[in-house]
């Protein structure tokens, strides 16, 4: 019979964290299933924090990165899956450990966001299609890596010029026109911030167009108000962050390492 000191410890870095449905999900899940574990936030303001996190925590067997460390984070792991090589950010962290004596033998990190946000894409994308993605961190590449997979052009959007990306004031009327996806890949308008939104001609936007918010938190952010206002098909990011969780916990039960 387990003790209590046999619970396994899961959590979520990042900051800020205001509102985790991961937390919520995955203990829900612990609870249901009678799996002896816990699922924690480390709100971080400092990627060097997770080291002291993981000294103090030798419980700790699996975690999920959130904004803003998904790529500030590879340094400090040993060892990345092809899903973040090729993405070049980080989601989920595999603690791997020796399969005889359970010592910890390193961090591996995986990339989720790719599999989940593709899963989530209707059927009638078709390779061929464009899209704008705004943001250029890890969610946006993950994003620009599913959507690339499918054969859709991307077209990123940032407030930072350079090569490539646009900046909102240079978007036109016939390049929203030619994109039938607009996938927001940034933490604005996130709870508590609920009155922001990214900058983005909406004015342009038409029944044509399918708007993605990755927030889940509100369920109708203030991008997706002003996308349905113009007659867009809109979708939140709530369905991909279960089947993120989902993968992450398979992730983190595969058999140790022999």
């Amino acid at each position: 019979m387990e003790s209590p000191l046999d619970k396994r410890l899961y959590g979520l870095i990042g900051h800020p964290l205001t509102h985790s449905f991961s937390r919520d999900f995955f203990n829900q899940k612990f609870q249901d299933e009678g799996i002896n574990a816990q699922y924690v936030n480390f709100d971080i303001t400092d990627i060097d924090q997770l080291t002291g996190i993981i000294a103090d925590n030798p419980m700790l067997d699996g975690l999920n990165v959130t904004a803003p460390y998904k790529e500030a984070v590879i340094p400090l792991l040993d060892d990345l899956d092809e899903s973040a090589r090729v993405v070049g950010a980080v989601n989920v962290i595999r603690f791997m450990r020796d399969a005889d004596s359970g010592v910890l033998t390193g961090l591996r990190g995986y990339n989720t966001d790719v599999t989940a946000f593709g899963a989530t894409l209707p059927s009638t994308l078709e390779a061929g299609d464009k899209a704008m993605v705004l943001g250029t961190g890890g969610a946006a590449k993950a994003v620009g890596a599913a959507l690339a997979s499918r054969g859709i052009a991307v077209q990123p959007v940032s407030r930072r010029k350079a090569a490539d990306i646009l900046v909102p004031e240079e978007i036109t009327r016939a390049m929203v026109t030619s994109c039938r996806l607009v996938v927001n890949a940034t933490p604005v308008g996130m709870y508590p911030e609920v009155d922001r939104c990214p900058d983005f001609p909406y004015r342009f936007l038409t029944a044509h167009h399918l708007c993605y918010d990755l927030i889940y938190n509100p369920e109708e952010t203030l991008f997706l108000k002003h996308a349905a206002s113009q007659g867009a098909q809109t979708m939140n990011g709530i369905e991909m962050l279960l089947l993120q969780a989902i993968e992450a916990y398979d992730i983190w039960t595969q058999p140790a390492t022999t």
